[in-house]
């Protein structure tokens, strides 16, 4: 028997379930009779009464009807409300009958009592539960709570609808919905007052100054619509959090956030095979150069979920590693970490650790990435860390047997007109000439600006905005491709799977953003407007371009079989001889100036213009 928790909630709502079925045998009786029962029949109803009490005592207990709070009473509720009055309507009859009883009793009451039940029983449990909602006749129950508009009438608005109910903070006074199916209906007692488009004018007509996108299953244009109109009214706005965290449970819908960037400028989720990505990483040794950085400890946490057997993370940066450290240390305690703080410039240190770890699969991330910084007084530290630290991992790993090395590259590397971007390129032609080797796998991986990376133009105007402005954007024509940090990662590790050695894989950027466009929304997600925080031009900085290109004249790309990757055709190096100059190269002994280097690299990488 399935017995109810024993406790005072459930001996209430048992004796009241009891009461209700006794009520609604001698109620049935008199509709029965037209609300007169002759004397005969009225003993008929006293003499049966125990009977039918103890029949629905042994059901109702055994169902188990008790677990679950009227408070939060529901359609599973009512449902197990019908198997129990179900099962009791055909166990009275029954008993009845064997034991001769049955007989002198109207048979329209065995139908009447059941339905009467259900309603009393049901009706019971709403009433209930408006009343501790302070639904009952229309009351609020915090009137003084906040005014919201919920922007979409669909599962998750009903969940966050529910979730509320309670909330002294916010109060929902309306839904808004582009489906005009659902135009005029209600969710949870709230009406659906119009499409998105009406969001303005509804919000000035009821006194609303906040707004709630719940739509985590829907496409991000739409999404993304429904935050601009929401801004372009005035609204403060706020989105549930994402639909994987609402469906695994660990997430309310009605933990609300402000909207981020990352809502406006992100894109649609990106499949992954993670069949394929199991078969890579999962029981395998997997080293991460630059595991501290943005790009690399995302990385980290993507392979995490493939449960490698050792996750190697390279870092220079003492206080970037220690902090991806404890993050592994708190969260993925299931996951072996090695936490190793060496310069893949240092063959000494790349070799032997290596040797000491074996890793089977190579992500490299470590570089140095800022152009403007890397142009002037720095250029020939960007071309040793990122060209001689690929050349020195790549072979490292040719030579201590990794299956696959898959290179962190950039949009920059694609027709250069700064030193950054020229280095990277020239690690694409370093990894290009060692693939002719037999053994080692080298995948390349190129995209564009990530949302929030370190150093990146979001958490500077941001910085600036907080600041009180001026925000200070280059150019008014600039542009760039913009993705997660995410989105990137997965994506890597995608590409990584799917490489089979000498590919240059180029990542669907989507369109491109304009940057003064950025500050804007920026400024107005901060909740404020132009007219508050000031916009300066300050002029395009050293081997900056005023638009970046994923693809230089001379490639071409072929299509994969995952929508988001493409893949370049593009010549390579020519082997060993090359490899072995650009190597005397890199490792000269004098340290040559700025244009020195500049000079070079135009002669390494054809398609390198310099700036100016």
């Amino acid at each position: 028997m399935n017995s109810p928790a024993f406790n005072h909630r459930a001996l209430l709502a048992f004796g009241h379930d009891v009461v209700m079925s006794v009520l609604a045998w001698m109620l049935a009786f008199w509709l029965r009779f037209n609300l007169d029962i002759p004397a005969g029949f009225l003993q008929i109803l006293v003499d049966r009464l125990p009977y039918v009490a103890l029949v629905h005592t042994l059901v109702f207990w055994a169902l188990g009807l008790y677990r679950g709070l009227w408070r939060y009473a529901s359609l599973p509720d009512l449902q197990r409300i019908l198997v129990a009055v179900g099962v009791g309507a055909l166990a009275v009859p029954a008993l009845l009958s064997l034991l001769e009883l049955g007989v002198s009793v109207p048979r329209s009451v065995y139908l009447i009592a059941p339905v009467l039940l259900v309603g009393a029983m049901s009706g019971s449990r709403l009433l209930y539960r408006a009343w501790k909602e302070r639904r009952v006749l229309g009351v609020i129950r915090y009137p003084e709570a906040n005014p919201v508009l919920v922007l979409g009438a669909g599962s998750s608005a009903a969940a966050l609808l529910k979730d509320l109910a309670n909330s002294r903070e916010w109060r929902v006074v309306g839904l808004l919905d582009d489906d005009p199916a659902k135009r005029g209906g209600e969710i949870v007692g709230v009406k659906i007052l119009g499409p998105f488009d009406a969001a303005g004018e509804t919000a000035q007509r009821l006194g609303v100054t906040h707004a709630i996108i719940a739509m985590p299953g829907a496409t991000h244009s739409l999404r993304k619509r429904a935050v601009d109109l929401c801004t372009a009214a005035g609204l403060r706005v706020m989105t549930v959090p994402a639909y994987a965290d609402i469906v695994s449970g660990r997430i309310s819908v009605s933990a609300l956030r402000k909207v981020e960037l990352d809502d406006l400028l992100g894109r649609d989720p990106v499949q992954l095979d993670d069949a394929g990505l199991h078969g890579l990483l999962a029981g395998k040794v997997v080293m991460v150069t630059g595991a501290g950085g943005s790009i690399g400890a995302e990385l980290c946490r993507q392979i995490a979920r493939f449960e490698p057997k050792l996750l190697v993370l390279f870092e220079l940066n003492e206080f970037a590693l220690y902090s991806v450290e404890q993050e592994f240390l708190a969260g993925r305690r299931g996951i072996p970490i090695a936490c190793v703080i060496g310069d893949v410039k240092s063959a000494a240190r790349v070799e032997a650790t290596l040797a000491r770890y074996r890793p089977s699969v190579v992500f490299h991330a470590a570089a140095y990435k800022h152009v403007p910084l890397m142009e002037t007084d720095n250029a020939w530290e960007a071309v040793q860390n990122n060209v001689l630290g690929t050349l020195r991992l790549a072979r490292a790993a040719q030579a201590h047997g990794v299956e696959k090395f898959v290179l962190i590259s950039t949009d920059k590397a694609v027709n250069p007109t700064n030193v950054m971007g020229a280095s990277k390129r020239l690690s694409e032609q370093v990894c290009l000439g060692l693939q002719r080797a037999a053994g080692t796998r080298f995948v390349m991986v190129r995209f564009g600006n990530v949302l929030g990376s370190t150093g990146s133009v979001i958490p500077k105007f941001r910085e600036q905005i907080a600041r009180g402005g001026p925000v200070t954007v280059t150019h008014p024509d600039i542009t760039r491709y913009f993705m997660s940090i995410s989105e990137a990662a997965q994506l890597v590790l995608q590409a990584g799977w799917m490489g089979r050695g000498g590919e240059i894989f180029v990542l669907e950027m989507g369109e491109p953003v304009r940057i003064v466009d950025l500050a804007r929304d920026m400024i107005r997600l901060s909740g404020l407007g132009v007219e508050d925080i000031k916009i300066e031009f300050t002029g395009l900085r050293p081997g900056e371009k005023l638009y970046e290109e994923l693809l230089s004249d001379r490639e071409n790309t072929s299509s994969t079989t995952h929508p988001k990757l493409r893949i370049a055709r593009a010549d390579g190096a020519s082997g060993e001889t090359w490899l072995a100059d650009l190597e005397r190269w890199l490792e000269q002994t004098r340290y040559p100036g700025d244009d020195e280097v500049k000079r070079d690299l135009t002669q390494r990488v054809p398609e390198y213009k310099p700036a100016g």
